[in-house]
């Protein structure tokens, strides 16, 4: 097989084994919808006043936060829980025994998280125009897009890494969670960002995850114009993709650490 099929066999069985996990699913796609609703429920979709005086309805303020908080499921936190569970169960080492190159195994295992990603803001967005009639991005949706392709990458190769402090399958889940929810308070996702105080704002564009929302509010902001694209923002997310990348490619480990 070349290594074009190699990877298509791998991204078929990664994707298959994905949604035949209830748990998985739920976490990383219904969990996202749910949320959508239960924020526009809760805080109701009238004008918000943005950075400036700009005014924009409620569930397009809270729509960029979940797609970000949707993305970050199917990559960082499904990735960093299922490969521990697999390497902890001795998968990942009799996997590695096969024929299968690792790069074609990670190709395809990335492919999984990043398609599932996009399947997940497609049906978010979805959502959001036919039931809360928020604006979908015409001439800004290729900073939207620019903003998925890079959160997908620098949270698939941030979970790849992350696997190599969580010793058991028993931890992933709360290494994983303890990690992640914090940065999503902080960074505008649960609270509106003009209620975080300006100090912990500024700790929160440090990390990825406030300036990969700030890249989807742009985008789905009605008043942004050009192509909506947040260099400055998507720069600080490509470079913690970058670094996760290289910590996982030294670090990796396919045997079981428990052992």
């Amino acid at each position: 097989m070349s290594g074009a099929q190699l990877v298509a066999h791998q991204f078929r069985y990664d994707l298959k084994s994905f949604w035949r996990n209830p748990a998985a699913t739920f976490f990383a796609v219904v969990l996202p919808v749910m949320f959508l609703f239960i924020f526009v429920t809760i805080f109701g979709n009238d004008n918000l006043e943005l950075a400036g005086g700009r005014l924009i309805k409620g569930s397009t303020y809270y729509l960029p936060g979940i797609v970000t908080l949707g993305i970050i499921s199917t990559t960082f936190t499904n990735l960093a829980i299922e490969l521990t569970a697999s390497r902890e169960r001795g998968l990942l080492k009799r996997m590695r025994k096969t024929p299968l190159p690792t790069w074609a195994f990670i190709a395809g295992r990335t492919g999984t998280s990043v398609v599932t990603a996009v399947l997940l803001v497609v049906v978010l967005v979805a959502i959001g125009r036919v039931v809360y009639g928020v604006s979908v991005p015409t001439t800004t949706i290729g900073g939207a897009l620019l903003a998925l392709l890079v959160g997908a990458f620098a949270f698939s190769a941030l979970g790849f890494a992350l696997t190599r402090v969580i010793r058991s399958e028993n931890a992933a889940a709360p290494i994983t969670n303890a990690v992640i929810l914090p940065l999503y308070f902080i960074s505008g996702v649960f609270i509106p960002v003009e209620q975080i105080p300006e100090g912990v704002r500024k700790v929160a564009d440090v990390f990825p995850v406030k300036p990969l929302y700030d890249a989807f509010l742009l985008a789905f902001d009605p008043a942004t114009n050009g192509a909506g694209i947040d260099w400055e923002s998507l720069a600080v997310v490509a470079a913690w993709g970058v670094a996760g990348a290289v910590v996982a490619t030294r670090t990796f480990r396919w045997s079981p650490q428990s052992q």
